[in-house]
């Protein structure tokens, strides 16, 4: 079993776009980033994977302050601990980070644009895997790292103006870079897209999964017509609920 195709793994029949856009997402994650390699961005999904069962994570979860409980994540993915906070933080309570915990993990060496890239991944990564619970199929073993180095290259117009990190304004965006922004125009760049622009690879790479699990732009207020098995208020009544359980501020 590869898993590589989901159409090969659903017991029922599955969009030839999704089928795509899960084979591209996996690809992404083995690839070297912008920041990290492959092998590192892998074993960022397999510290994403162990969050939800890590007795560390599930003690600060039911805390009143996550900042109040101390100690050390259950993790064998070999990374430094700073990255392994991070993945499980953003993981298992992204409702409860604050600026200052961002600064503190600034202080232990990473840089804006590499924890950008980490959420990217663990973005990623968490919709594939809650996709692949949702068909009832297994996740996806981890496939090979692909070779390469990754290109550490950051978009010189980002400015930091309305977040913790520098974001990227569509009429900032250069040839230099993916456009993380495609063919939308700027009254469409929601804040959404701008949040991982200063690494505008992720923002290309979430957002086709995202069109493919849920809507592209187009069709987001075209109620005209019905582009899923569900309709537009179905999903929307899914997507509020899950919100409110991930506490979710958007």
């Amino acid at each position: 079993m590869s898993g590589e195709i989901l159409s090969d793994l659903a017991p029922f029949p599955i969009r030839a776009d999704l089928d795509r856009a899960y084979a591209r997402a996996w690809t992404h994650l083995a690839s070297p980033g912008t920041w990290w390699d492959g092998a590192r961005r892998l074993a960022m999904v397999e510290a994403c994977r162990e969050a939800p069962d890590c007795a560390l994570c599930r003690e600060r979860a039911a805390a009143l302050s996550p900042f109040t409980v101390d100690g050390t994540h259950d993790s064998t993915s070999g990374l430094p601990d700073n990255i392994v906070e991070a993945v499980h933080r953003i993981r298992t309570d992204s409702g409860r980070l604050t600026e200052s915990w961002f600064n503190r993990m600034m202080d232990t060496g990473l840089s804006e644009t590499e924890y950008v890239e980490i959420v990217g991944v663990v973005s990623v990564a968490t919709a594939l895997d809650t996709l692949a619970k949702g068909l009832g199929i297994p996740p996806r073993p981890l496939p090979e790292p692909v070779p390469g180095s990754p290109t550490r290259r950051r978009p010189a117009n980002a400015k930091r103006t309305l977040s913790w990190v520098a974001t990227l304004e569509p009429e900032d965006v250069t040839d230099d870079h993916p456009n993380p922004y495609g063919d939308k125009t700027p009254d469409l760049v929601a804040n959404i897209h701008r949040g991982m622009s200063v690494v505008p690879a992720e923002v290309v790479a979430f957002f086709e999964l995202d069109d493919a699990i849920y809507l592209p732009q187009f069709a987001l207020k075209d109620f005209a017509t019905e582009y899923r098995a569900i309709d537009h208020a179905q999903m929307e009544l899914i997507a509020a609920r899950v919100s409110l359980i991930n506490r979710c501020r958007y």
